[in-house]
């Protein structure tokens, strides 16, 4: 654990350090080759510096008296998105391990169904989202009613759902043919054959799967927050504060930086949850 942790603060400290490097030794307009630029500008307008950055997002969101510090509102709007993220990466996971048991149960479904799984990845999101949000604004259940927000966590789960599928398809048909053949010997069915032996066996592969769903969600509500306009969202506020990059460069850095805490957050949830299935890791190697 302590090895992880200097690991991940060596790594903050390098990306820092490359930062502040590259914004002393390059040319502020960038590099360009043959009227194309190569390499990005190293203003103060394309990069700030990072203490720059801090105190902007110590200082408050605007000019109006009682407004919050901008660390709070983007704090107040990566919550709103993580929590999206997390309905989006639970729905994900369902669908995905349930369409994974589905493929491994009936090889037709897996012939019939896969391909239309890795096909689903090739829509862009940016088209997808404003007709999910048609769609669920159509939707009449009683007194139920459909909300923006429903539609981000459905675009988090269609891009949470890919790797899971895959993953626990992989991980559902690892166990060697002789400890199937046993079970089936001793005439245990394909309910407790999955249970006790093709559920844990695919809990190795399932678990960095899970931990891609997290990132996918997070990305998916990011963009899908842009794409139909949602507020309240880091990704909406990125936009938003992106129109007013000339007069206040530092200001823009600190929803990406939401955006960056955010999908941390949720590496780090699913970290937890890897710790919670150690017993069940015995054949991953280090």
């Amino acid at each position: 654990m302590r090895r992880q942790v200097l690991t991940g603060t060596a790594g903050v400290i390098s990306l820092v350090a490359l930062w502040e490097g590259y914004k002393l030794l390059a040319p502020d307009d960038g590099v360009v080759v043959a009227g194309m630029t190569v390499l990005p500008r190293a203003n103060d307008v394309a990069m700030p510096h990072l203490w720059d950055m801090a105190a902007r997002a110590a200082a408050p969101v605007t000019s109006a008296p009682g407004a919050d510090p901008l660390w709070l509102a983007v704090g107040q709007a990566a919550a709103f998105t993580l929590g999206v993220a997390a309905v989006g990466w639970v729905i994900g996971v369902t669908v995905g391990l349930l369409t994974a048991t589905l493929m491994q149960r009936f090889r037709t479904a897996e012939s019939a169904l896969l391909p239309w799984v890795v096909l689903s990845q090739t829509v862009p999101l940016i088209a997808l989202a404003p007709l999910v949000r048609r769609w669920g604004s159509q939707l009449e259940i009683g007194a139920f009613a459909w909300q923006d927000w429903m539609s981000v966590a459905v675009i988090a789960s269609y891009l949470a759902f890919f790797p899971v599928s895959v993953g626990a398809l992989r991980g559902l048909s690892s166990p060697d043919a002789v400890h199937v053949d046993l079970l089936r010997s001793y005439g245990v069915g394909w309910w407790r054959t999955y249970s006790t032996l093709r559920l844990p066996a695919a809990v190795p592969h399932l678990l960095p799967a899970v931990r891609l769903a997290a990132a996918n969600a997070v990305v998916g509500a990011v963009v899908a927050e842009v794409s139909i306009g949602l507020r309240g969202g880091i990704g909406r506020m990125i936009v938003e504060f992106g129109a007013s990059a000339s007069a206040d460069p530092a200001k823009q850095w600190s929803p990406i930086a939401g955006a960056v805490v955010v999908g941390l957050v949720a590496a780090g949830v699913c970290v937890l949850l890897s710790r919670a299935l150690d017993r069940y890791r015995v054949s991953e190697v280090s």
